[in-house]
Parts: C-alpha cells; sequence; structure tokens
C-alpha cells in the first residue's frame, strides 16, 4: 500500500512557505505523494450539488486560497526529492490540451518524472460557465484531450484531427522524463469507472462503494484487451486516520487499492509531528 496526502494545496499549505513545510516532512514521514484539489475560479453563489459534502457546499467560500495545483507542485518539486507530485483531480476539459500538455510535460521534466496525472470532468457548471467551456459532452472531451497530450509527448512533428481539438504538424518539448505521465480518472459514478478502465492508468474514486468501482474499472480494461491489473486505485479510508489504521488498511487491500490518501487538515497543526507519527505507527510497519 502506498499514502499520499489529498487536499494537500489548502489551508497554510496555500502558501509558498506552508507548501514547502509540508511536502518536505511529508517526504521525510514516508509519505508516497503529494495530491492536489483545484478550481480555477470560485463562482459565488453557485446551485450546483457538492457531492463529497451532506451540505452540499464546498467548505470554505472564495476567499480562500487554492493554489493552481501545477505551479503549486513545481514549487514543491524543488524542496523534496522523492515524493511524487499529484493532480487530485485537475479538470481538464476547462484547458487547452497543447497548454496542459506543455506544463505538465515541464513539471515532469523538471522534477525527474514525479508526476501522476489525476483529472477528472467536474462538478460545478458555473465554473465551466465562467470560463467559457461547454459543460455538455465534457466527458468526451475530457478523453479526447487526454489522447491530444498524449501524442505530442510521445513524439514530433503531430498531427491530430479530434471534434474538440485538431493540430497539424506540432512539436511541444520538453517531453515528460518517461515519455509519458501516468493517469489518473477521478470520479465516484460508473460512467467515471469505465473511462478509467478505457483510458486511465489509474482510477480515483473519493468515494462510493469502491470495491464495485474499481471492478468496474478493470471490467472495462478487460473489454478494451487492457490488462485489468494495470489499473492503480487510489482512495480515501476514514478509518486509516481511527483506532486501527491497520484494519483500515487490509480492509482497503480487499478492494483493490493501491494507494491511500489522508487529508491534509489533519495536518494544519503539528504539521512535522503529526506526519511523524503517522509514518512511524502506518507506514514504516509496513516495510
Amino acid at each position: 500500500m502506498k499514502f499520499g496526502i489529498g487536499f494537500a494545496n489548502t489551508g497554510p499549505f496555500a502558501s509558498g512557505p506552508g507548501a514547502a513545510r509540508l511536502a518536505a516532512a511529508a517526504e521525510s514521514a514516508g509519505f508516497e505523494s503529494l495530491w492536489t484539489v483545484e478550481h480555477v475560479v470560485y463562482p459565488e453563489g453557485y446551485e450546483s450539488v457538492y457531492p463529497y459534502g451532506p451540505s452540499g457546499k464546498m467548505p470554505g467560500s472564495g476567499r480562500n486560497p487554492i493554489p493552481d495545483p501545477l505551479v503549486w507542485l513545481g514549487y514543491v518539486a524543488a524542496a523534496t526529492s522523492t515524493i511524487r507530485l499529484a493532480t487530485g483531480i485537475s479538470l481538464l476539459a476547462e484547458r487547452h490540451p497543447l497548454v496542459y500538455a506543455k506544463e505538465v510535460a515541464t513539471v515532469d521534466s523538471m522534477s525527474g518524472g514525479r508526476v501522476e496525472l489525476g483529472v477528472g470532468v467536474g462538478w460545478l457548471r458555473e465554473e465551466f460557465e465562467a470560463l467559457g467551456v461547454p459543460w455538455d459532452r465534457r466527458g468526451a472531451r475530457t478523453e479526447e484531450y487526454l489522447e491530444a497530450m498524449r501524442r505530442v509527448w510521445a513524439g514530433d512533428d503531430v498531427s491530430f484531427e479530434g471534434e474538440f481539438v485538431s493540430f497539424e504538424r506540432v512539436s511541444s518539448n520538453p517531453k515528460p522524463a518517461a515519455g509519458r505521465v501516468p493517469v489518473h480518472i477521478g470520479g465516484h459514478s460508473p460512467a467515471a469507472a469505465r473511462r478509467a478502465g478505457r483510458v486511465g492508468d489509474g482510477f480515483f474514486p473519493a468515494e462510493g462503494d469502491v470495491a464495485s468501482l474499481a471492478g468496474l474499472a478493470r471490467a472495462e480494461a478487460a473489454s478494451a484487451g487492457r490488462d485489468p491489473a494495470s489499473i492503480e486505485v487510489t482512495t480515501f479510508h476514514p478509518g486509516l486516520l481511527g483506532d486501527d489504521p491497520a484494519a483500515a488498511v487490509a480492509e482497503a487491500e480487499s478492494w483493490g487499492v493501491h494507494r491511500l490518501l489522508v487529508p491534509a487538515f489533519r495536518y494544519f497543526r503539528r504539521t512535522e509531528e503529526a506526519l511523524a507519527d503517522f509514518g512511524r505507527s502506518v507506514i514504516q510497519p509496513r516495510g
């Protein structure tokens, strides 16, 4: 089991010193990865339903800073050497894929190949509207954008003809360090699970019946002629912060989970000490 920190670019860790402090302490404690969240803008008075809390509203307000994930990750890359740098998740459909391919590849290349790209289709319609991006068919747009990005990562003098984006004979450098970046599909719907099976290297259901969703992703991978075992599953488990984290890890493993995240708000205070405690009690006993 791998262990990461979710919501890493929030709260006191949204600042430069806070970000560097969290990243260095997490790496020292044995955490494998840092996972950022994002919203390009916060639409005041939005009516879309936030799916990850009983109130239907995001925690905090529009005044709470949420740094751009790639800028934040590039910053903490310079303060660390091994911890992986993940977007969890990025709203790919809101961006031009050639611009985003360049940005992701730059961070990956300069960090020595440490980027994990988590992408999702989003839940906040008003944000898409503010950016002038169509809300409908954002799932299909996301899949096409991923294909376009992978094309320019894999070679030069590339052409692409799609429904949402087209280009002829372009090259984009630097390339990712390994020629590609692992892509994790975020979401807790059957559609997200199937998308992960079709086009993802990983699947990140933040909630829901993780075992069933992971099974659906692997079944879709098999139907697409891909290796089902290659789909890496990342999620949260509330028991990881309880009295018996070992039991939570064992249960998550039975679901087919490869990586568990703990929320950054757990470490807003006593950051170094609390991270070190988790490392000693949970990460290190597992070797």
